[in-house]
């Protein structure tokens, strides 16, 4: 593990985990390797802005610090990917907690702003899980946003396969932002047709629930 080059002065724990995950880039990497290993161009296509020599500098360094690590592909592919490593999993709830702190700070998306379904699934249901909620439910929810599906279990682990889900939701990635951030009424966005959901009332209540839906609509005025 590399030596700490700041905060040096400070014997704490967060000093010292700034020390690894404070560079530019670093927790943004770690962001996309979360969902499975990526190679250099996918991470670079998913990093808008960032130079190829500086993802290349930063990988090693994240190497050196087991924040990730190099694996074979499927051959004959002779292309390697990065996955994280054993300290960049332990990292990966500091993510779910910068979610829940910058979500309230994001400012609505301009016109031209390119929101991802990828990320938005992750920022506005996946980090707001609520494994106590979850607890004895065995329930799959597929949502579909804007031509990409994703499958999530009660558990909050994304999962694949055939099996029918328990229940279907369908919306626009700005709309999940949306509802988070307290600027549209799930309930109100179902009524006008803007988000669809197909399945049963017991597995809406669910997913409601367990992702802490129930806990963002807007007070009345």
């Amino acid at each position: 593990m590399s030596t700490p080059v700041g905060y040096d002065q400070q014997y704490c724990p967060i000093a010292r985990g700034l020390d690894l995950l404070g560079d530019r880039w670093t927790l943004l990497i770690i962001r996309e390797l979360s969902v499975g290993p990526r190679r250099f161009s996918e991470l670079q296509r998913q990093l808008p802005g960032i130079a190829a020599t500086v993802l290349s500098e930063r990988l090693r360094s994240m190497a050196e610090d087991g924040l990730v690590e190099v694996v074979p592909t499927d051959p004959p592919s002779k292309r390697h990917r990065y996955a994280l490593g054993p300290v960049g999993l332990r990292a990966v709830p500091v993510l779910g907690s910068l979610v829940r702190f910058g979500m309230p700070l994001l400012e609505a998306p301009a016109d031209d702003t390119v929101v991802r379904p990828s990320l938005t699934i992750r920022a506005a249901i996946t980090a707001y899980h609520d494994r106590a909620a979850a607890a004895g439910v065995d329930e799959r929810y597929e949502i579909r946003s804007d031509g990409e599906v994703f499958t999530l279990d009660a558990r909050g682990a994304a999962v694949e396969g055939t099996n029918e889900p328990d229940l279907v939701v369908t919306a626009p990635a700005r709309v999940w932002i949306e509802i988070r951030q307290r600027r549209a009424d799930f309930d109100q966005l179902v009524n006008d047709g803007v988000v669809t959901h197909r399945g049963s009332k017991k597995a809406l209540a669910h997913f409601r629930s367990i992702y802490r839906f129930d806990e963002v609509s807007i007070a009345p005025q």
